[in-house]
């Protein structure tokens, strides 16, 4: 099967390899859909903090963002799920820890990350090795764009309840990314009055049209009076300037990752009375951004501005946008295209 592969910053092929065999508990996908996400554009420029830490090495096969069908099962795996559209959890945990048994499987010490962490291949393939455990099955209301956007859907839905969006809450979302942008639609959907802040007038434009309430390109205009505020940006600096505006008693969620450590200053925690929340993984969030999106309250389409063949992967990664994308900042990719 034809594989696209990332062996050093810049560097990439697209290969044929062996194709995915099925064994004990796993199935393989025949990938519809995957998305392009800033981890795999760190990955492809060899920024990824995990490049630090040894979790994460080249050669690499990306794609953790994806839906596909189920074509094969191995032993022990019910074989109704055979012919099944699905999406599936990118994080792997060895399901016999501590964290594993009690549904906190996604900070498995010893987990895989597909397509990111400890070599575990990803979507950007004709097919995928993925654990049955792993798999959620999409309903028919959710079309392939869709359910290649359940995994940023599941970050997204995680950061706007940390926020404790609802009526009469008011929201700052920092970032008009995929993630900040899907984080405002969950936000709003939950009856919070969101406003998001970016640098790109494009992004910002879509979020208007998205129904976010207030659009701010300057810090120095940002209103006051935010119950909370979402970082969905990579900068290293906006962690503490977040907690700096926050309402005294709210509540400030990181979900965006700098490559450079955010220094916060914790006196400002405890003298605010604030509480701070880390989002990671989309894996508890997935089942009920799939709710969200099949029952039409979210709509994650217009974020993406192309779907692209795998051969064009490189492109996307390293930041060129397609003739005739759109404004939106998601990229799919089809790998059963020509």
């Amino acid at each position: 099967m034809k594989a696209f592969i990332v062996h050093a910053p810049g560097q990439s092929t697209i290969e044929e390899v062996e194709e995915p065999i099925a064994g004990l508990g796993q199935v393989v996908v025949e990938v519809t859909r995957a998305g392009v996400c800033g981890t795999d554009v760190e990955f492809f420029n060899g920024d990824m903090a995990y490049f630090k830490t040894g979790e994460a090495y080249y050669p690499m096969r990306l794609g953790h963002e994806w839906c596909g069908i189920v074509i094969s099962t191995g032993v022990g795996v019910d074989r109704k799920w055979i012919g099944k559209r699905v999406t599936g959890d990118t994080m792997l945990g060895c399901q016999n820890c501590k964290r594993c048994l009690s549904g906190a499987q996604h900070v498995c010490a010893d987990r895989f990350e597909i397509g990111i962490r400890n070599g575990w291949p990803g979507a950007l393939a004709e097919k995928l090795l993925v654990p049955a455990f792993a798999l959620h099955p999409l309903p028919d209301s959710i079309d392939d764009t869709t359910g290649a956007l359940i995994e940023p859907g599941g970050n997204a839905l995680r950061s706007a309840q940390a926020s404790k969006a609802a009526p009469g809450k008011k929201i700052l979302v920092w970032g008009s990314g995929t993630i900040g942008l899907l984080t405002a639609q969950f936000a709003i959907a939950m009856g919070a009055e969101v406003h998001v802040i970016g640098i790109d007038p494009k992004t910002l434009a879509l979020a208007k049209d998205l129904g976010v309430h207030v659009i701010h390109q300057d810090t120095n205009k940002l209103d006051s009076g935010y119950d909370a505020i979402v970082d969905a940006t990579n900068s290293s600096s906006i962690p503490a300037e977040a907690l700096s505006i926050v309402e005294p008693g709210g509540r400030v969620v990181y979900i965006g990752v700098s490559g450079e450590p955010s220094n916060l200053d914790s006196r400002l925690l405890v003298l605010k009375d604030l509480t701070a929340v880390g989002i990671l993984s989309a894996s508890p969030g997935l089942t009920g951004a799939i709710d969200f999106y099949s029952r039409g309250e979210i709509n994650p389409k217009p974020i993406v501005a192309a779907t692209v063949a795998l051969h064009q992967s490189a492109l996307v990664l390293s930041g060129k946008r397609p003739e005739g994308a759109g404004i939106g900042p998601k990229f799919h990719i089809d790998p059963q295209a020509m």
